[in-house]
Formats: C-alpha cells, structure tokens, sequence
C-alpha cells in the first residue's frame, strides 16, 4: 500500500492531476487512468475514429451507439432543456467538422465517475484537476479541507478568491482567459464574451461544470436563473470591468 499517490496523466486534450491522500492501491490509478482514456476514445470530437464523431458526422446510427453514449447524450439533452438552449451540444462547431460537441458536459461526467472510482476502492481524501474543473472529496490533511483558488481573469498569476472545500465537493469554471472566446452561444452561432468567468460550486461535477457554461452564455442574466432554479449552487462571478457577482451562500467557502 502507498501512503498518498500524485499522477498526472496527459488526456482528453489536458493534465489531469490526481491527489490522493489515503493508502490505496497504487493499481487503483491505473484503474481510473484506463477510464480516462476511455472517455477519450469515446467522445472526443478531435477523433474521426471515436463513436460521437462518427455519429455526429452522420457515419453510424444512435441505434448503433453504446448504451453508455446514448445516456450521456439523454443527459445533455435534458439540461438543454432545463436552460431553455443556453447549453446545446448540437448547435456548437466541432473539431471533427460536425455540429455536435457535448464536450462541455462530458468532462465533468467523466472527472466525477473517476471520483466514484477512487471512493468505490477505498479513497476518501483526494482532489481530481482537470484543467481548473475539480472533484474533491475528504480533506487535504486531517482537519484541512483543500484550498482552491479562482484565477483572476485579467491577472494570470493572481487569485480573485480562494476557497476552502472539504467533503464532497465540485468547483467548474468557464472564462476566456485560456482559449479566448471560445464559448459560443448557440442561439446565435457565435462566440460570446459578456462575462470575463463564471465559476460555480457544489457537489456533482457533471452538472457543476454543464451550468458554468450555460451561465456563462446566459451572461447577467444567468445569475438570476441560477438562483431560481439551483438554490443549491454557489456562484461567482466576474465581469470585464472587474466588477464581481456572487450568490447569498458563495462567502461561506472563502479561505480565512
């Protein structure tokens, strides 16, 4: 047994860092490392080859897609719906030349099925990154939740907040600061920029990570549906101007 595993593992297009801070099986991360890539090979719409480019380019029938695609592709159509199109996987330029890309949920579907792996064998203290977008659970060390800090859109090298998560917790954020504008807006085909970030808070990634970027294409406005249809969520949010927004309940995870 290991006392506390570190891996980066180069996938789904990004460093995905694993932490974990139990004594596990180092096969364990092997374990989530293979589904990783998985995921990749499946979904990734920069391969030809993978099952959602074939399908989004018109080769092979949903008929002809595993259960596994199908109830992912079921799960973006119902958040579609629940943000009135603000998220749509079917409206977005793929890679592959498609118009079909549910990137935007997968990789938050992905990172935490990779958390249920490391608790279903043992792990209760870890912290997944997958560029920015995180699942975590327990504490960094007895008594410590971890410590994750929002980066400041216009100030690379500086934090807008830090924040103290432990137990189960998931962290998404969608800015432009990396890849430009680059989120596009699928009522109008086109890129959108009203916000600088939208960073959102709460216990499932998969979803965590789905409404950072539909906020983020609703713009203002996204905040108030947010607190309208998830009380539960915490949300933060900064403007070009530097001015920043924040839900009621998001002061409770700032650091002291």
């Amino acid at each position: 047994m290991t006392i506390g595993i570190h891996h980066v593992e180069d996938v789904m297009g990004m460093a995905i860092s694993l932490d974990v801070r139990d004594d596990i099986d180092p096969g364990v991360i092997s374990t989530v490392v293979a589904w990783l890539h998985h995921v990749d090979a499946t979904f990734s719409t920069y391969k030809i080859e993978s099952p959602i480019s074939q399908f989004g380019l018109g080769l092979i029938s949903a008929d002809q897609l595993s259960e596994e695609v199908r109830d992912v592709l079921t799960l973006c159509e119902s958040v579609r719906e629940e943000t009135s199109g603000a998220f749509d996987i079917a409206c977005v330029p793929a890679p592959n030349g498609s118009t079909l890309d549910p990137s935007g949920l997968v990789k938050g579907w992905a990172i935490e099925r990779a958390a249920e792996l490391l608790e279903a064998h043992g792990a209760e203290n870890f912290c997944i990154n997958a560029g920015g977008d995180i699942a975590l659970r327990g504490n960094a060390e007895p008594d410590k939740p971890w410590r994750i800090g929002i980066r400041h859109p216009s100030e690379p090298l500086a934090s807008a907040a830090v924040l103290s998560l432990g137990g189960r917790a998931a962290i998404a954020t969608s800015a432009t600061y990396e890849r430009g504008a680059h989120i596009i807006d699928p009522k109008t085909g086109q890129p959108t920029a009203e916000l600088a970030s939208v960073t959102i808070v709460g216990k499932d990634l998969t979803y965590v990570d789905a409404y950072a970027t539909a906020v983020f294409v609703m713009g203002l406005n996204g905040a108030e549906w947010l607190l309208e249809t998830h009380p539960e969520l915490d949300a933060f949010i900064i403007g070009h101007d530097g001015l920043t927004w924040e839900t009621p309940g998001f002061n409770r995870w700032r650091s002291s």
